[in-house]
């Protein structure tokens, strides 16, 4: 039995205290919110059973769950939907990555008022959708032509979402200067230590490049940006980009941690330079095609991944299914189908099953009723989890 309490506060330990003390907060407001935050913790008890032991392995971006898909522009300059954290990245049995999905629709119902029923429904055509699109042993891809349902609606609604906008929304501006807005929602300020670190890292990598004066640094700031990240060191970056001040460029650099999969992990793993490393390989191997700037860089000791920030970067608007199942049915059909493609992108990859091995699964008739079951025994001890979390916040267990 593990005690959840201690397991967070161990997890989260040297995390930034501001930041941290937010991510706090975000996981007492409810389950989902708490699963996001506390992916470590889904692993370390996820259940000993030989369909989540005995799967073909695959590489997989560990935490996935139902916001972990969105939007952004390739470095093609397209604009395409598709899984889009990778910071938990591994070498896994395939049926982990669907566990955890299945899981989060389970734990997010009551937030997106769905019934149970619903819930179940909605898993059983993400797991139809994934299986049939293993079958068919072609990785295909989502971008705006091919979008259709609320996935659709947002790759079309973001045809007007231009640069100036996205820098006006994230930047003071006077004359032709402009600043990061510091406003304690999206940015906090960076000490004068970590301005000068981040800005000679980012000269660096612009010495590297055919027009260095396109990385020159304008202001650096501690960026406020996900759940289970919170706390780490990650700073939101200005740089001259095309020229200032409408062709100012965002840069957004994350520190990389191991794995929260290596916990329970008894597949053998590849030896990576560093965490940014093997978070970088995951994902360009998953994804159809990488985000512009992308990288794995070291900062001193620590590694980070470092890669732009869009105007077109967003998730689907879930809550807004506005009482049309098929609305949400759409949506996780695509879910499922970008899962099977990137685990057929990516096989046959360092130790990962072949395209063969994939579709011969996914031709098993029994063990996609099998995980559903697995999945609601997750969703049970998400939320015990939840509750000690809560009586433990209450009591203030994590006041820092």
């Amino acid at each position: 039995m593990i005690d959840v309490v201690e397991a967070i506060r161990t997890y989260n330990a040297k995390r930034d205290p501001e930041r941290l003390q937010r991510k706090h907060v975000a996981m007492r407001h409810d389950p989902f919110t708490f699963l996001r935050g506390t992916c470590h913790l889904f692993y370390a008890q996820l259940p000993a059973d030989k369909l989540l032991e005995r799967a073909p392995p695959a590489w997989v971006c560990g935490d996935l769950h139902l916001e972990n898909m969105g939007s952004y522009k390739g470095d093609n300059r397209l604009v395409y939907f598709d899984l889009n954290d990778f910071d938990e990245g591994a070498l896994a049995p395939c049926t982990w990555e669907l566990v955890r999905l299945l899981s989060s629709i389970h734990v997010a119902a009551a937030s997106l008022q769905l019934t149970a029923a619903q819930a179940s429904h909605l898993c059983g055509l993400f797991l139809d959708a994934y299986t049939s699109s293993l079958r068919l042993g072609k990785a295909r891809w989502i971008e705006r032509d091919t979008a259709t349902g609320m996935v659709g609606d947002l790759l079309h609604g973001l045809r007007g979402r231009l640069r100036p906008h996205f820098l006006d929304s994230r930047t003071e501006c006077k004359g032709k200067h402009r600043t990061l807005r510091v406003d304690g929602r999206r940015a906090l300020p960076a000490t004068d230590k970590q301005r000068d670190k981040v800005t000679a890292l980012i000269k660096r990598i612009g010495e590297r490049e055919d027009r260095p004066e396109f990385y020159r640094v304008l202001d650096v700031a501690r960026r406020v940006a996900g759940t289970g990240s919170l706390g780490l060191d990650r700073y939101a970056i200005l740089i001259e980009g095309k020229g200032s001040p409408d062709g100012n460029y965002f840069l957004d650099l994350k520190q990389a941690l191991p794995s929260s999969l290596a916990c329970r992990l008894k597949i053998r793993q590849p030896d990576w330079g560093s965490e940014a490393e093997r978070v970088v390989a995951v994902q360009q191997r998953m994804q159809a095609i990488s985000p512009a700037f992308f990288r794995a860089v070291s900062m001193g000791r620590k590694s980070y991944v470092l890669r732009g920030l869009q105007p077109t970067e967003d998730r689907v608007a879930l809550t807004d299914w506005d009482g049309k199942l098929e609305r949400l049915e759409g949506v996780l059909e695509t879910m499922g189908k970008l899962v099977a493609w990137a685990q057929l992108r990516s096989s046959g990859r360092q130790g990962a099953a072949s395209a063969d091995q994939l579709i011969a699964f996914a031709e098993k008739r029994r063990w996609p009723a099998q995980l559903q079951e697995l999945a609601r025994d997750c969703t049970k001890q998400v939320r015990r989890d939840w509750k000690a979390y809560c009586k433990a916040y209450d009591q203030g267990a994590f006041k820092t």
